[in-house]
């Protein structure tokens, strides 16, 4: 896959191309669905295959407000596409200016001039443009002046509903990581440097690495304990490990600050200033404020018993999924 982030020193794509345009925040199974349709028409026409996508969140530029709100981060998203099998993704970097622009004005001097777009596949709640007016009856008008070929993708739905970034944003902040892992294709992750935390955890026999994630703006779930899977970036094996995570605030000390605290079983390395990946795969309980430290200490032992029952039955779910495949 070649991405080209555009700008002015940036060379121009030759090939005419069949694309498609959108943010593709956590290129869930929604996204990854369309860009199988706009592989599938290019290589039906012989042509390239592209994806349009911004280097920020529109919201962010427009309002100036940063929240911790994305799925993935520009490197995660374009890792994600590499696999769709697309030939060629395209970073715009979106400004004020960009947003001033009406759907025909950045159809004309971006899709048609810049990248020599000839069929654009819209997804089915997708607009673009300035303040998102225009609707796919307009860009089919524009596009048949300009020479682009407008088509409406076709949805995937899954259980009946529609698959959106905002939906799998609302379940993991409800704790909802095996729902969203339905929609996203894969459960759930987030990556982050380990950093010196409260020593608490160890205190009670629990040693736990604390996670700063990275960037600041990714969605952390809910608050509460979970059974997940971590892996230290840079490690030799690479390998995905058993652990119990803890996002919250330590209420029974007293804590406001929210912090993200793993527990893996069976290890006792220092990861201090390493980088760790953690995949999350159910909620075990939510946050709790107990009655003692010791009254703690035995809710987490029950606590780290389900998590390793949890993984357990994950790993043998991975093992039959294999055996079928091979």
């Amino acid at each position: 896959m070649k991405t080209i982030y555009l700008n002015s020193q940036t060379p121009l794509p030759t090939e005419t191309s069949v694309a498609t345009i959108g943010f593709f925040d956590g290129v869930h199974v929604g996204h990854r669905h369309l860009v199988a349709q706009v592989v599938a028409q290019a290589r039906r026409l012989h042509l390239s295959s592209m994806v349009i996508t911004f280097d920020r969140p529109p919201r962010e530029v427009l309002t100036g407000v940063v929240e911790p709100m994305l799925l993935t981060s520009l490197d995660e998203k374009l890792t994600l596409l590499r696999d769709t099998g697309v030939d060629t993704v395209v970073v715009l970097p979106f400004s004020k200016e960009l947003a001033a622009l009406t759907a025909r004005e950045f159809m004309a001097s971006v899709l048609c001039r810049q990248l020599h777009v000839c069929c654009l596949l819209i997804g089915y709640d997708n607009r673009f443009g300035r303040n998102r007016t225009e609707d796919f009856n307009d860009y089919v008008a524009y596009g048949h002046e300009l020479g682009i070929d407008v088509m409406r993708a076709e949805e995937l739905r899954v259980d009946g509903e529609g698959v959106g970034s905002s939906i799998i944003r609302r379940l993991l902040r409800e704790g909802g990581v095996e729902a969203a892992a339905r929609l996203l294709g894969r459960p759930y992750q987030l990556e982050g440097v380990v950093v010196h935390g409260y020593q608490q955890g160890r205190l009670m026999g629990f040693p736990t690495a604390n996670l700063r994630p990275e960037p600041v703006v990714r969605l952390v779930p809910a608050a509460g304990v979970y059974a997940v899977e971590v892996v230290v970036r840079g490690a030799d094996d690479g390998k995905w490990l058993p652990a119990m995570l803890n996002i919250g605030t330590r209420p029974t000390f007293d804590g406001h600050e929210q912090s993200i605290e793993a527990h893996i079983l069976h290890f006792s390395a220092d990861l201090y200033g390493q980088q760790l990946a953690v995949r999350f795969l159910r909620r075990i309980r939510g946050e709790h404020r107990f009655a003692s430290v010791e009254e703690l200490r035995r809710q987490l032992l029950t606590d780290r018993e389900e998590t390793r029952k949890i993984l357990e039955t994950h790993q043998k779910e991975y093992e039959d999924i294999n055996k079928i495949m091979a």
